[in-house]
């Protein structure tokens, strides 16, 4: 994981990396499981299946912990996941900068399925040296679209029944769209003053979206875990590509021979909190 999104890329008031780690490693246990929330579904789901190793993107210790407790859910999962040898690892806002992370992937969201929008990449924020990455965003399309076809587009791609749009002139969806502001999850504190036409993320508070529109910018919001949760089949990708060349040019022979064994798999019980009635 430190090779895909390295640590000291995510944000100063983070808290990544190895948040759990268990007393002993579970016997006959080979899955790594990808999640984006360590709910007690999820849990449940390690442990009725041989997972050893649980990567959530959020972190589930994200305060200061005064205790650890069964009555409290979240605790209780990693109480859970301790006495069964399972450690649990974040990447988080590391995940969401790196090159080919989260916003990356969000980036080729803009473009439909046949990819016939051609696009360029700029940052939001701090570029990170030797072309590690940088905070959110700026996507510059060659030729304008219109905001009802982005936001079709971006419905379409990320398997959504709805998205939420906030338009900030009177033409609403027939507005051309230039530039795109990304930034996966809660994107407010970041976009806000962004040059942008529209700022494109997971949510953003009423006073935030209001302020967008009032300084001229569009505003589309998918859902918090909804920009994050379908790069999970990506980070498979990656973590059984290193797995593989791991194992063919091994710098640590017993850390390849475990390596080996490994199976990496994408929850089935992580989903988005919120339903529409």
């Amino acid at each position: 994981m430190e090779r895909i999104a390295p640590l000291r890329l995510a944000e100063q008031w983070d808290n990544v990396g190895l948040i759990l780690e268990a007393p002993y490693v579970r016997p006959q246990a080979n899955k790594v499981l990808l999640t984006t929330d360590l709910t007690p579904a999820v849990v449940e789901e390690a442990l009725t299946s041989p997972t050893v190793f649980i990567v959530t993107y959020h972190p589930p210790i994200f305060k200061p912990l005064s205790s650890l407790t069964l009555s409290v859910p979240l605790q209780a999962s990693l109480l859970r996941c301790a006495a069964a040898g399972i450690s649990v690892y974040t990447p988080h806002s590391a995940l969401d900068s790196v090159t080919d992370g989260i916003n990356d992937w969000l980036c080729t969201k803009v473009a439909g399925p046949l990819r016939e929008i051609n696009w360029t990449a700029r940052f939001v924020g701090q570029e990170f040296p030797d072309g590690l990455g940088g905070q959110g965003r700026i996507v510059t399309l060659k030729q304008p679209i219109e905001l009802g076809q982005l936001a079709t587009t971006i419905r379409t791609e990320l398997e959504l029944k709805e998205v939420h749009v906030a338009y900030a002139k009177p033409e609403k969806e027939h507005t051309m769209i230039s530039t795109i502001g990304i930034c996966a999850g809660s994107g407010g504190s970041m976009l806000l003053g962004v040059d942008a036409d529209v700022y494109f993320t997971g949510e953003m508070s009423h006073h935030e979206v209001l302020a967008s529109m009032q300084s001229g910018h569009n505003v589309i919001l998918c859902g918090h875990t909804n920009t994050e949760r379908g790069y999970l089949p990506w980070l498979k990708k990656d973590i059984e590509e290193f797995i593989q060349e791991e194992v063919a040019q091994p710098t640590d022979p017993a850390e390849a021979e475990v390596l080996k064994g490994l199976e990496v798999v994408v929850s089935t019980r992580d989903e988005y909190p919120l339903a529409i009635v």
